[in-house]
């Protein structure tokens, strides 16, 4: 008989989880205590998904065992879940954004009485469950449609909170907010957590560990390497060397030598869209990697938008090689030899169903076509090509974009604009959920496309990032250029006082 113990909320021992002959979970342990918070790290295919899904009962485990509150537990689907008192927060978030707030946290369990929605009640305890979070400034009413990101978060937690919950799992709930907002997350974090809810927190951010974390899980290949590490005795090579198997160090590569009179490869002059940002101009020539610096909302995504044509400019011009490009066409940037990644890559940039090979060939089915049919084959060697080129894994052409890990999903992105002969490379975002290991292959080759006599610009929420990649920074705060300086000559100090001075401005 197995033993459990009864001072321990949830206790996991030796769930094993198979799909399709390959095993996701090959032995997983842990335990959570009632008011921590847990951060489980790993890299992107160790395991979390399946593991959290396994708890949330969305999979069913092959093996092992599952205690909670000292009993064991099978949890045979979401609903059962529930009703034992564990909530997810996917990274995706499940809200319906033409529903009001308290349509969202009570859907699927609406109060109702002789058939009939309690509409008055259910209001009155969101009112309650968003104040029980800190946001009572937030009416029910609203439609989740028109919140932000952070705050769809909120009503996330809250629909969590409408049942009686003791632990809830949240997933790379930082990864679409801001410095304030990831502060704001944190203390309703320790909120729940001095109500005695227990929190598993799952984040590819080292630093946020530090920030919240009481303990730390660390899954490797869908094994747990190390569970019940204390935060504050655990420093962060040995969790990196637990994460990868081997001492990975967050150093960005040294940029290759460039003539000071290498072309301008990319000229943008007084480029402006009204009431989101206003004359920005900048160069960047062959072999540089410019960076754009500042905070969510500062314009940074919105300029690489216009310059790869999929807004409209107001005023103001984009040239590639010298060649004055069309505003707001997209077709026209890309025959000139501009690509863009988006910073929502699942949603915007890949077609998730479709095979790898098709995913990289997307931009340049033209070359392809013979008398209006696409030659396959020459698809398939070109995309393979660059597959191996970029080390993508699994190497496979045919296998489907959705299944592969966010690294993975970027070198898509990356092979696609060099089968098509791409010159610009406009990078939104390019490690988001993107883990320690295959972050620094991502810098890697982006330094390498720079090496090329690419011209690369960098967006990035994380401003050590843009300073470890970019020749160049450009710090932007609401829309404006408030400095043009060599990354060499600023750092992340220097880049938030220009921020915070440029917003109060």
């Amino acid at each position: 008989m197995i033993k459990v113990d009864q001072g321990v909320l949830l206790d996991v021992r030796g769930i094993t989880k198979s799909f399709a002959g390959v095993r996701a979970l090959r032995g997983v342990d842990l335990q959570i205590l009632p008011g921590e918070v847990h951060c489980i790290l790993g890299q992107n295919g160790a395991g979390k998904s399946t593991l959290i899904k396994t708890l949330a009962g969305v999979h069913r485990p092959d093996e092992g065992t599952i205690a909670w509150q000292g009993e064991l537990v099978d949890i045979p689907n979401p609903q059962a879940g529930l009703a034992l008192g564990i909530a997810t927060m996917y990274q995706e978030l499940d809200v319906v954004d033409g529903l009001t707030i308290a349509e969202n946290i009570f859907l699927g369990h609406e109060l109702s009485r002789g058939g009939f929605t309690r509409r008055s009640q259910a209001h009155k305890e969101a009112r309650a469950l968003l104040k029980r979070l800190g946001h009572s400034n937030l009416s029910p009413n609203i439609e989740v449609g028109q919140l932000s990101a952070a705050n769809k978060q909120i009503v996330s937690m809250a629909r969590a909170l409408s049942h009686d919950i003791k632990l809830i799992v949240m997933d790379e709930p930082s990864a679409v907010l801001d410095n304030e907002e990831v502060k704001n997350l944190f203390h309703v974090v320790r909120e729940l957590t001095g109500q005695g809810i227990a929190v598993v927190y799952i984040t590819h951010r080292l630093e946020e560990i530090r920030q919240i974390g009481d303990r730390i899980t660390v899954l490797k290949d869908g094994r747990t390497m190390a569970t019940g590490l204390a935060v504050s005795e655990t420093p962060t090579p040995e969790l990196i060397k637990l994460m990868t198997g081997r001492a990975v160090a967050n150093v960005f590569p040294t940029p290759a030598p460039r003539p000071a009179d290498a072309p301008v490869v990319l000229e943008v002059e007084g480029l402006t869209s009204a009431g989101i940002f206003e004359d920005v101009s900048f160069t960047v020539r062959a072999g540089e990697v410019v960076g754009l610096a500042g905070l969510v909302g500062s314009g940074r995504s919105e300029i690489l938008e216009t310059v790869y044509g999929a807004r409209r400019a107001t005023s103001g011009s984009v040239s590639v090689s010298g060649k004055r490009l069309r505003n707001g066409s997209v077709v026209h940037a890309v025959d000139a030899g501009i690509g863009l990644s988006p910073e929502e890559r699942k949603s915007q940039g890949l077609v998730l169903e479709q095979p790898i090979f098709i995913n990289v060939t997307l931009a340049s089915f033209g070359r392809f076509a013979k008398a209006g049919w696409l030659d396959e084959r020459a698809e398939r060697e070109a995309a393979s090509a660059q597959i191996e080129a970029l080390e993508l894994r699994p190497s496979d052409p045919d296998r489907a974009a959705i299944t592969l890990s966010g690294g993975n999903q970027q070198k898509i992105l990356l092979a696609r604009w060099l089968v098509h002969g791409t010159r610009v490379l406009l990078l939104d975002e390019p490690t988001r959920g993107v883990d320690v290991g295959a972050r620094a292959e991502i810098y890697t080759l982006i330094r390498d496309l720079a090496a090329a006599g690419n011209a690369v610009v960098v967006v990035s929420s994380e401003i050590e990032e843009v300073l470890g990649l970019a020749d160049t920074v450009l710090v932007i705060a609401d829309g404006r250029v408030l400095s043009t300086v060599p990354a060499d000559q600023i750092d992340e100090h220097g880049v938030l006082d220009l921020v915070m001075k440029g917003s109060a401005a």
